[in-house]
């Protein structure tokens, strides 16, 4: 198919984007879109904005934690202790 059988193409604009890496990505999009605030650079996965100079930030990865250690964040050793002797007691039959 022919340009003259599809019709004439929109109006684009060639906007460039920079992520923390230094990576440029130039998408392109119709004259009359609004532009979004981000774009996620194809090479790296972070994200990048329209501002060279200043960048957006990576994203920040939480290491994994176990059960455990979310288990730690809630409850003090001792009130581990505590459930644990409840625990104990009723497989004993003390209470």
């Amino acid at each position: 198919m022919g340009e003259a059988e599809r019709g004439e193409s929109a109006p684009r604009l060639r906007i460039s984007f920079w992520c923390a890496n230094g990576h440029e990505t130039r998408p392109s999009f119709a004259s009359d879109a609004q532009l979004p605030e981000t774009w996620d650079c194809p090479r790296c996965g972070f994200p990048a904005g329209p501002d060279e100079e200043n960048p957006p930030a990576p994203p920040r990865t939480e290491p994994y934690k176990t059960h455990l250690a979310y288990v730690r964040e809630r409850r003090t050793d001792a009130d581990g202790e505590a459930i644990l002797a409840e625990a104990l007691a009723k497989l004993r039959g003390e209470v």
